[in-house]
């Protein structure tokens, strides 16, 4: 597999989970505000459920591979000298 495909299969995993932790995050702080835990009580870091957290590194996934498939689109695309 090349680069472009790690890429790809990673944009699909990160978007998965992006989709995933967003619903449990959606959930978490906003279906239920009555029933979101208190800072500090266990389940949560630095007063957020951990889905929060999941749901940033996943979006983070997402931006860094998207902008690597654009930079393999561009680099396959120039002629070369």
């Amino acid at each position: 597999m090349n680069v472009k495909r790690w890429l790809q299969a990673a944009v699909a995993i990160s978007l998965f989970g992006a989709i995933f932790s967003g619903g449990l995050t959606y959930r978490e702080m906003f279906a239920g505000a009555a029933k979101c835990p208190a800072p500090g009580a266990p389940g949560t870091l630095l007063g957020y459920p951990a889905c929060v957290y999941g749901f940033a590194m996943y979006v983070a996934l997402l931006i860094v591979c998207v902008l690597g498939l654009r930079a393999a689109g561009r680099e396959t695309r120039e002629p070369g000298p």
